[in-house]
């Protein structure tokens, strides 16, 4: 369940190169890398079970439609699995509800649309949308969870990590309440340790979005080794 990211606008070719040689020694959900990148992972990981995700319009969700969409259909035709895009956070304050969810929608139908162009078969890429809870009220987290589920994305995410706070247990419950037991919700932001993952597991979330992945999973194994 976890996806393995590396998001460091700073982060260098050869960084990814190592994070993801040693991201193959788990059967990690996906790997997750910036566009520009991925034609590393998407060689490293063409053999293997793993999943290779990208972001759009990250981190702030304030780009246009077009941008969006074109953006989306990119990163699908150059062989993602997933991506992990953010809510126009601006526009849901606003109470701009109609043009949030056609903005996921967009995204939505261009992925799927270019997964079908490729004739890749399967149920087509895995749609995430990061609705950036630490800038939210609750009733906010709730209407975007809602919007989110309407627009055919297939889970809503607590944060980027790089803007207002990361993720926590009770934004988690609060998600899982709101789009219900068969959606899938994704936490991400400041989840380091196993326990962490635990936390948010138990809260709900069925997806970790973390940059620590393998230090959690060695810790795992230190655990089973007691």
């Amino acid at each position: 369940m976890i996806d393995q990211t590396i998001l460091d606008p700073a982060a260098t070719v050869d960084d990814v190169a190592d994070f993801c040689r040693q991201a193959k020694e788990f059967d990690f959900a996906s790997v997750i890398v910036h566009p520009t990148h991925l034609g590393l992972p998407l060689e490293i990981f063409s053999d293997h079970r793993t999943a290779v995700g990208s972001v759009i319009d990250f981190c702030f969700g304030s780009g246009t439609i077009r941008t969006k969409t074109s953006q989306s259909k990119e990163v699908v035709l150059l062989g993602v699995d997933e991506i992990d895009t953010v809510i126009n956070i601006g526009l849901l304050k606003s109470k701009k509800y109609n043009v949030v969810e056609k903005e996921i929608r967009s995204i939505v139908d261009a992925a799927k649309g270019a997964w079908l162009e490729m004739d890749r078969g399967g149920s087509g890429p895995v749609i995430k949308v990061i609705i950036e809870a630490g800038l939210l009220s609750d009733d906010e987290k709730k209407d975007a969870c809602k919007i989110v589920v309407s627009a055919g994305a297939d889970y809503v995410k607590t944060s980027t990590s790089f803007l207002g706070s990361g993720a926590s247990t009770y934004d988690i419950e609060l998600m899982r309440k709101a789009v219900g037991n068969d959606f899938g919700v994704k936490a991400s932001g400041g989840i380091r340790t196993l326990a962490d993952l635990v936390s948010m597991v138990e809260a709900g979330a069925d997806r970790i979005g973390t940059s620590s992945g393998i230090n959690i999973m060695r810790e795992l194994d230190d655990e089973a080794r007691k």
